[in-house]
């Protein structure tokens, strides 16, 4: 899953992106009106961190463009304004959640999570494909039944691969979700996550198979079905 962090204060959006990354999540930031709005055009987010003292504008600027433009995405909002006029004003304008500093990380990532555990959004439920199962809130897999441990990248590659079981996943589309604006991507980097997750479901029993599609992406298909 891939979140934009917006905050000027680069120790502060730093502290953030190391806390959601150590979570699982991708991680792009940005530090103005501008940038956000532009970066929000342009990716693929699942939610937005949103401090609301930007150096050129108020953040809600940014939640009242994205919305305006069509965004569904939760928006978390980060402020030092605690006053319940200010709280009201943002989730008026649209913003899912409200979060005052300052904050503890762990709460932080509860409430991202929590964000993302509603109806039709990214988490909240158990994906199974085969005998594989993927707990999309514990980031935890099961094939058969038991544990399989996965670093990151190759976690978030079979959670995409299981969400669209039976359909074929542009390389493109992992390259989006797993690796953020500033990550630097080599050409053969999916290639070689993949290869290495198809060595461990097959090594774990799993019924479901990796197909490459040359050109294309990636199948995930189960033939036991």
């Amino acid at each position: 899953m891939r979140l934009l962090v917006v905050e000027d204060e680069m120790r502060i959006a730093e502290l953030i992106r190391t806390g959601l990354m150590r979570a699982g999540f991708t991680v792009d930031c940005a530090g103005t009106v501008a940038d956000a709005t532009a970066t929000l055009e342009v990716g693929s987010y699942d939610a937005a961190i949103l401090d609301l003292g930007l150096p050129d504008g108020d953040g809600l600027d940014v939640l009242a463009k994205a919305r305006q433009a069509g965004s569904v995405i939760p928006f978390l909002l980060l402020t030092a304004r605690d006053a319940i006029d200010d709280r009201v004003l943002g989730l008026n304008a649209g913003a899912d959640d409200y979060l005052v500093k300052p904050f503890a990380m762990d709460e932080l990532i509860a409430r991202t999570k929590a964000l993302l555990r509603r109806p039709g959004l990214a988490l909240g439920i158990t994906l199974v494909s085969g005998n594989i199962q993927f707990d999309t809130v514990g980031r935890e897999v099961r094939v058969g039944g038991k544990p399989l441990a996965l670093p990151r990248q190759e976690l978030n590659v079979l959670e995409h691969l299981v969400r669209r079981a039976g359909r074929v996943v542009p390389k493109s589309v992992l390259e989006d979700k797993l690796y953020g604006i500033d990550d630097e991507l080599e050409s053969n980097a999916i290639p070689v996550h993949v290869s290495h997750l198809r060595r461990k479901l097959v090594a774990a029993g799993a019924t479901p198979e990796i197909h490459t599609v040359r050109g294309v992406g990636y199948l995930l298909e189960d033939k036991s079905a």
